[in-house]
């Protein structure tokens, strides 16, 4: 009992002293998105955008919003890691879909090659137009977002 106590302890102490020292290691990372949704060829507004890190446990929020009149979406967002950020922005949207109670959800990875050390990106991924009538691969449904 008194060698689990001390192993304890000493962990503690570990922690205790690199703990200045770890958060130094990682690094905040930034990256930016742009694209314009459209609903029958129409621009969609009020579209609900989401931009995640993706983490194994519990996904980031860096940013939210939504998309304006004319369908255009510009967002930003930064997180501090060890390794690369893995981005991704959710498009939660209801073209042609009124009815249904959940929400259409769409999914766009942002490459690692946009991805910028420091908290402001200085580059822009561009998703460019997206037509919300067509069905997109792993497009799936969310009653929470």
């Amino acid at each position: 009992m008194r060698l689990l106590l001390r192993i304890a302890i000493l962990s503690i102490a570990i922690c205790y002293a690199y703990s200045d020292i770890l958060p130094t290691i990682r690094k905040v990372q930034s990256v930016a998105i742009k694209g314009k949704l459209l609903c029958n060829g129409k621009p969609y507004e009020k579209a609900r955008l989401k931009l995640y890190e993706v983490d194994p446990v519990v996904d980031t929020l860096m940013s939210e919003q939504l998309s304006d009149a004319s369908g255009e979406f510009n967002m930003k967002g930064n997180d501090t890691e060890w390794t690369t950020i893995d981005a991704k922005l959710n498009i939660y949207h209801n073209c042609e879909d009124e009815a249904i109670e959940c929400w259409r959800k769409i999914q766009i990875n942002i490459p690692d090659d946009f991805v910028t050390e420091g908290a402001i990106p200085n580059k822009t991924f561009d998703a460019g137009i997206l037509n919300l009538n067509a069905k997109y691969p792993g497009e799936s449904r969310d009653c929470i977002n």
